[in-house]
């Protein structure tokens, strides 16, 4: 049958399919634009089941902020390009702002479908990596830094004696700056407290068996070896930690003494209590 070309074209802007598909579905659909749509979506469905082998190592981080709680929502797909794309974009917002409004700390169905179903338009594999919902309670604070288009996201929380500390400039740029620094640095631990037994036994013997194999320290007193491999954890803990990194904005400065300072000159007692690293395609 003849098929015009403006409900070719009237198809391909509602779906987002190629103009080929549009005119083949609507031939299938003999011209019934719903038909055709619904057509499509079924094409397109069975595509993303054939695409789901494909990597995912773009995507975009989107973040609702609003008074007492943040939502995290991380979509991953296949290439940069999909990334800049309006109906991908305005799909996350979308989802992001129903995690947001439903608390959802987790993904939930009503989040999946919505990627599928812009999967299905864009034609490219696409999945729902990770729902963050960032909650505060008494005397806390939270913020949020988005890098980029979306890339990585980071939202820190603190935590003051006193609630007005929050309304101060200095702390709120403050919260600001470790915002801006973990996603620098991307901390792995808040404190030295953090990290497991286990985990730390696990880099003792890592550093043992360096300094076994080590020809410097072949025939050195016990107490000279203890004492480089105390050294090494020492060192790497406060790589690693954030309180002991050194500030963004003052690199000699410690986070600690950095956000004591602040403490003081705003009259209040200040602790980071959190944060959330969000990095797109990483775990």
């Amino acid at each position: 049958m003849d098929i015009k070309a403006s409900d070719i074209k009237d198809l391909r802007e509602k779906t987002g399919a190629g103009m080929m598909d549009c005119k083949k579905a609507l031939v299938e659909a003999n011209g019934d634009a719903a038909g055709a749509e619904k057509i499509l979506r079924e094409w397109g469905m069975a595509g993303v089941e054939k695409r789901a082998g494909r990597a995912t190592n773009e995507g975009k981080v989107f973040v609702k902020e609003g008074p007492g709680k943040i939502s995290l929502v991380e979509i991953v797909c296949e290439t940069d390009f999909v990334c800049r794309n309006k109906d991908f974009i305005d799909a996350g917002t979308k989802a992001v702002s129903t995690a947001f409004a439903k608390g959802y700390d987790k993904p939930a169905e009503e989040l999946e479908s919505m990627v599928k179903d812009i999967a299905a338009k864009i034609k490219e594999n696409m999945a729902l990596k990770r729902v963050l919902l960032v909650t505060v309670g008494p005397g806390e604070y939270i913020h949020s830094y988005v890098h980029g288009e979306g890339s990585l996201a980071v939202v820190v929380k603190l935590r003051s004696d006193k609630a007005e500390a929050f309304a101060n400039d200095a702390v709120k740029a403050f919260a600001h700056d470790i915002a801006l620094h973990i996603a620098a640095f991307n901390p792995m631990f808040l404190d030295q407290t953090k990290p497991s037994p286990a985990w730390i036994q696990e880099q003792k013997d890592i550093f043992a068996k360096q300094v076994e194999l080590d020809e410097k320290m072949k025939g050195k007193p016990e107490k000279v070896i203890q004492g480089v491999l105390t050294g090494k954890l020492k060192k790497l803990m406060s790589e690693i930690s954030l309180l002991d990194q050194g500030f963004v904005k003052e690199e000699k400065t410690p986070v600690a003494q950095a956000m004591a300072a602040v403490a003081k000159d705003a009259g209040c007692k200040l602790e980071i209590v959190d944060y959330v690293y969000v990095k797109v395609g990483e775990s």
